[in-house]
């Protein structure tokens, strides 16, 4: 039997095993240092987040307080009342030959649910609302939507909205039967 068969892979075995010891010491603290540089840049952030935080509330109690004081001053006489139509859904639904909804900006040639939601979300949610918006606004509106919403021409929603707020239900079936989604 020789013995040097035996040996050098024992030798071998034992040197591999120091080098892998020594490697993974070497290595681990490098990842402590690591870690401890992403928990502090971590903490700070928290820090920062809520200073943040703190800041937008009180922004938000000095914006209530500068309304409320505004809103006070205001005379009543200076405050623009919607002016009150009465819906006649019976009137709309023998015009348009569909029952219709008050305030159901769907009805609108061009407009959909899902635009009908962006709209809500920017706060026109009735015709009267989307008749007073420029064309500009309901384009900056669509444009915020995504490309799949900014391809929709808005230039006659307010003309269309307008019909339907005031009643005026077969000059918007008309105007209706000459737009092609929404356009002239």
């Amino acid at each position: 039997m020789n013995l040097p068969y035996i040996l050098i892979p024992i030798i071998v075995g034992i040197i591999c095993g120091i080098l892998g010891y020594l490697l993974g010491k070497l290595n681990s603290k490098e990842d402590d240092s690591l870690s401890t540089t992403l928990q502090a840049d971590l903490d700070a952030c928290k820090a920062n987040t809520k200073s943040l935080n703190t800041k937008i509330s009180s922004l938000e109690a000095d914006l209530a307080a500068a309304h409320a004081k505004v809103s006070a001053s205001v005379p009543k006489s200076f405050i623009a009342e919607v002016p009150k139509i009465a819906f006649d859904s019976a009137l709309a639904e023998n015009v348009l030959g569909k029952k219709i909804k008050q305030d159901d900006l769907k009805i609108v040639e061009g407009i959909g649910p899902k635009i009908e939601a962006l709209f809500n979300e920017a706060g026109i949610k009735t015709w009267y609302d989307l008749s007073e918006s420029s064309t500009e606004k309901l384009q900056s509106i669509l444009d915020a939507g995504g490309e799949n919403y900014a391809i929709h021409n808005p230039s006659t929603w307010a003309k269309q909205a307008l019909l339907a707020y005031e009643g005026k239900w077969q000059d918007l079936k008309d105007l209706q039967e000459n737009l092609l989604g929404g356009k002239e």
